[in-house]
């Protein structure tokens, strides 16, 4: 009774003596008391002042210290001991407020739709304000909300379907890429700038038109200044200048005629550049790699568990040890063929889009890939042969701290960090855990990179030719494995990607090799089958 009498005490004197300056630490102090106070009357008082566990996913305690450096001023050892598992978990439970546990998501339902859409008026607020003088401060003002808004809708909301899982995935996706675009709008005191721009619209040389404020054309007059042609009405389009500006901003991945791309690798375009050859080059060359993908993914889904919903490895211990990696390694490939597939496949309807609908000129959709199967070198592979569409998106989340803390073997470090912690935590909408391989993965890649600079260093030589290719099949094709995996197991391969009412390989292709086979008694569905049986 004594011993709950003196923490009662404890937590009443924390009250007094904790004089808040910000209405969040006074909500943090009073919670604090409360819990002490509960804890009390409890019968595990003499292991309060030692090592507590919280079940959180992240630590949170770097996030709170400069609160708790306030509140603990004048406090004993004891009670800033005390202190701690109170706030950590109060910490937590913030957390969990805007990104819940995956068991208590809310389904999609239609009338969700309005709450999902939400979270987009202050993105492209945040994209208005960025294409705008002097709106520094509003911009960062308006972050935090940006931020909640953006994880606390789509990490809240999920497809129960589990055939739908991969929409899941993909909302995350979304949710990072959007978050990532509104950091990049904030933290730019100039806001995001043209190739050609010193401030929002103003252009760094004069020419020969001035737009003025009142509609003229007049160079000489002191109320014109120099802007950019976003202030003019947009050729072939009805949207208002103002929003096709923002539009613009948003749209713009790999930073094409931005200030944030002028370094950006630009693969030489084979096709041709007048308008309508270009058109028709695309619409080949889209629907080639939509047959490829859907035809790939078909046979992916073939593959028991594999291709299920529900998930499973694709090292299947029941096969023999060659059999097993000669089968991980065909899903491997054929998951990277999809990926390449799938990018050049919705990169082309975006053209085609922009093209038709847009009246936007061949220039500005220079192709996505420079053929990453022909690398001889890991460097030239990520930097130049991959799709750069996430590239700026990794600087913001990791790459531009990692300078800023340790140069530029910091900013190599923090964008592979951050590319895989963009890659997991899009795949933990999947809810089944998050799962390290998939971090560890990219990590590698940056220590790769850095003995390929150090081979070349040494020898004088860079990687090439068949060596140069075999070392970047195996960085890519053999220790990627373990993150592919780590894909199939959590169900990706069960995921509708291409409804089977538009699939030609499940409407045509497969079932005419399933007739063939029946009418031959033997065929490539078969022997793929007693393959997998381990008959083989």
């Amino acid at each position: 009774m004594a011993q709950q009498m003196a923490f009662a005490a404890t937590s009443r004197d924390i009250r007094r003596r904790v004089r808040p300056k910000t209405v969040s630490e006074y909500g943090i102090a009073r919670k604090t008391g409360n819990i002490l106070m509960s804890v009390a009357g409890s019968s595990n008082i003499d292991k309060i002042g030692g090592t507590t566990k919280i079940s959180a996913d992240f630590q949170v305690d770097i996030l709170v210290q400069p609160v708790i450096a306030r509140m603990s001023a004048g406090l004993t050892k004891q009670q800033q001991l005390l202190m701690w598992p109170s706030v950590c978990q109060a910490a937590y439970d913030a957390y969990r407020t805007i990104i819940p546990c995956p068991q208590d998501r809310i389904p999609i339902r239609p009338h969700h739709v309005p709450r999902l859409l939400l979270p987009l008026i202050p993105f492209l607020a945040m994209a208005y304000l960025s294409r705008r003088p002097d709106t520094f401060y509003l911009r960062l003002l308006l972050l935090p909300l940006v931020i909640c808004l953006i994880f606390g809708t789509y990490f809240r909301f999920m497809y129960a379907d589990p055939e739908l899982n991969i929409y899941n995935w993909g909302q995350g996706i979304f949710a990072e890429l959007i978050c990532g675009k509104a950091i990049d709008f904030a933290w730019r005191r100039e806001g995001m700038l043209k190739a050609d721009e010193t401030k929002p619209g103003v252009l760094a040389k004069l020419s020969s038109v001035s737009h003025c404020s009142n509609g003229s054309s007049d160079g000489g007059a002191s109320s014109c200044k120099e802007i950019s042609s976003y202030t003019a009405p947009p050729r072939n389009t009805s949207l208002p200048p103002w929003l096709h500006d923002s539009f613009e901003v948003v749209f713009t991945m790999r930073g094409l005629g931005w200030q944030f791309g002028t370094d950006l690798y630009i693969p030489r375009d084979p096709r041709p550049s007048e308008r309508s050859a270009f058109l028709w080059a695309t619409a080949t060359s889209t629907f080639k790699h939509f047959l490829i993908f859907d035809t790939l993914e078909s046979l992916i889904k073939l593959v028991p568990e594999v291709g299920s919903p529900h998930g499973g490895t694709i090292f299947k211990h029941n096969l023999p040890i060659s059999q097993r990696y000669i089968l991980s390694t065909a899903i491997h490939l054929a998951t990277g063929t999809c990926l390449i597939s799938g990018f050049e496949m919705v990169h082309g309807c975006i053209t085609l889009f922009a093209l038709i609908a847009l009246s936007s000129s061949p220039e500005m959709w220079p192709p996505l890939m420079d053929n990453p199967w022909i690398c001889d070198s890991l460097h030239v592979f990520w930097a130049k042969r991959w799709h750069q569409v996430f590239r700026q998106t990794f600087l913001v989340y990791g790459g531009f701290l990692g300078k800023l803390l340790a140069g530029d073997i910091g900013m190599l470090f923090g964008t592979f960090f951050a590319s895989g912690m963009y890659h997991e935590c899009a795949a933990y909408m999947l809810g089944k855990g998050f799962h390290w391989p998939v971090v560890l993965f990219f990590m590698s890649q940056a220590l790769l990179l850095l003995l390929e600079k150090l081979w070349r260093r040494t020898t004088g030589k860079r990687l090439a030719g068949i060596y140069g290719r075999l070392w970047v099949y195996s960085c890519i094709f053999v220790m990627a494995q373990p993150l592919v995996d780590s894909w199939y197991s959590r169900g990706l391969g069960g995921g509708l990607m291409i409804p089977p009412g538009i699939s030609p390989a499940r409407r045509l292709f497969i079932p005419l090799l399933r007739r063939a086979e029946e009418a031959v008694g033997f065929g490539p569905l078969s022997a793929m089958q007693m393959f997998l049986d381990g008959e083989i």
